[in-house]
């Protein structure tokens, strides 16, 4: 029997990407043993606070963290605990915010919000949180 394709479904969401500032620099200062234990920690924080503020890890890509929430008041309030919470560790991260229609499959978050959230972290400095105008509109 041949496999159905995945259900695609399309809801209006939050998402949050943040990375951390400067990371090729500071993993070169400390070595790979080193930056491993710092991103582990990093990560866990992380995870920490996504739980605390109902985000859910969508993915991770080195350094950086993808997630969603339903409410951007959640995803601004664990930015800025995130960033807090890292900076003890002697790194800054920076965050991006955007709410908009996105397409979930079983294992996938995309569409074009998606690439904005992502954009608008870009714009960020360490240890910002920027939200794009839709998010600062609401």
């Amino acid at each position: 029997m041949p496999k159905r394709p995945p259900t695609k479904q399309r809801l209006l969401t939050t998402v949050l990407f943040t990375d951390i500032v400067g990371s090729t620099q500071r993993a070169a200062e400390l070595g790979d043993r080193q930056w491993r234990n710092l991103l582990g920690r990093h990560h866990a924080i992380v995870r920490r606070q996504l739980k605390r503020y109902g985000g859910r890890e969508i993915d991770t890509a080195g350094d950086g963290f993808f997630a969603t929430f339903d409410q951007p008041a959640q995803a601004i309030e664990c930015a800025v605990a995130i960033g807090r919470a890292v900076r003890p560790l002697g790194i800054e991260v920076r965050a991006g915010i955007h709410m908009g229609e996105v397409e979930i499959t079983v294992d996938k978050v995309a569409g074009i919000a998606v690439h904005i959230g992502s954009r608008v972290m870009s714009t960020a400095g360490a240890g910002e949180v920027v939200v794009s105008n839709t998010v600062r509109d609401l």
